[in-house]
């Protein structure tokens, strides 16, 4: 029988130990506060190209030299959307207002002098809905003037969508990061530490089991994630002023999170054969997932292999669904994240606890 009695004692242990331990509790609270200060006061007053999406109906030589006219005046950034998909729904899904669409017989209408109108998605209230209808206006006259009648307009269509900054972007992405480095690094040293030492054996002569020990890990970690989940969102709040939705749909991500990581790491320093061996294999698992997540930039800015890359790292559904959740307000895509990290969660808890040993044959 699991007793409460055994893992509140191994509990205050454990929490003891992470007190007196300087690092732990400078990485685990103190060093996400001071990125959220460092990156947010680097990207709070930023300028750039803005970033907008652009439907492609046409399909032809001119629409994608059109494009890249666009592009070329380094003042928006497009991303493609699928012909296929709705455009105006693919903007909310994507929590953005701005977009065009280049409509079906572009070409043809332009080299036979007929007009055709381009439709600007954009939000009145938003300055970056203003740049990307004044580029694609200006852009526009550009093509017109080898006409001896304008043949392109403009059209502009008002969707509602949330105004994101970097700060809200960044927030959810250093919980994740949070929630990876806390329980990772702790468990591989702790597991590969109490291996090497005969801790483990010595535990096995308590009457601690196996389960309650990692029971009492989990619900450390758990504590710790939701401690630096308040630090961090009321410095990103009342520092930054973020715009992020703290609803109930966060606390799933925010238990299954610390679950797989606690387990990964308990299942590294479980199968290394030294302290050294699974710190190394520690860090070749956590640094990739780090900055190929989305922690610090969207992954659809990476190049596409990297993207390809990053829906294999675990980290990536705690970002994108959190992100989804306080960001995009997108709970559709916010579930998906999430059963496939409680999927993964589940198949890397169930491999550390059935390779973990009290004692070693």
């Amino acid at each position: 029988m699991v007793s409460i009695k055994r893992i509140w004692a191994d509990l205050k242990v454990t929490a003891r130990g992470f007190i007196r331990s300087r690092v732990g509790l400078f990485f685990s609270l103190i060093f996400p506060m001071i990125l959220i200060l460092l990156f947010g006061a680097i990207f709070s007053g930023s300028s750039g190209p803005t970033p907008a999406y652009v439907q492609d109906l046409d399909s032809t030589p001119l629409s994608a030299h059109f494009i890249s006219s666009l592009n070329s005046t380094s003042l928006v950034t497009l991303t493609s959307v699928p012909a296929a998909d709705n455009f105006s729904q693919y903007l909310l899904s994507h929590s953005s207002s701005d977009g065009i669409i280049i409509p079906q017989g572009f070409q043809t209408a332009y080299l036979t002098n007929q007009p055709t109108i381009l439709t600007v998605y954009g939000n009145p209230a938003s300055s970056s809905s203003a740049i990307v209808s004044g580029v694609t206006q200006s852009v526009a006259n550009a093509y017109n003037l080898g006409n001896k009648t304008p043949v392109i307009g403009v059209q502009s269509l008002t969707i509602k969508s949330s105004n994101v900054k970097y700060i809200d972007f960044l927030i959810p992405g250093l919980i994740g990061f949070s929630i990876l480095t806390s329980p990772m690094f702790a468990m591989v040293n702790i597991t590969s530490q109490y291996k090497r030492d005969k801790l483990f054996k010595q535990l096995s002569l308590t009457p601690l089991t196996k389960g309650e020990w990692l029971i009492s890990k989990v619900l450390w970690y758990w504590f710790i994630t939701i401690v630096s989940f308040l630090i961090m969102c009321a410095v990103g709040i009342y520092a930054f002023g973020a715009h992020i939705a703290l609803t109930a749909a966060i606390i799933p991500f925010l238990l299954v999170g610390p679950l797989l990581f606690v387990s990964l790491g308990m299942l590294v320093g479980t199968v290394s054969n030294s302290v050294e061996s699974a710190a190394v294999v520690g860090n070749l698992i956590t640094f990739p997932m780090m900055f190929l997540s989305g922690t610090f930039f969207p992954v659809s800015s990476m190049p596409p292999y990297l993207q390809t890359i990053a829906h294999f790292l675990p980290l990536y559904y705690v970002i994108d669904g959190l992100n989804n959740v306080m960001t995009f307000n997108n709970l559709d895509a916010a579930f998906m994240d999430f059963v496939v990290l409680f999927v993964i969660a589940t198949i890397t808890f169930g491999l550390a606890v059935a390779l973990f040993r009290w004692r070693e044959d």
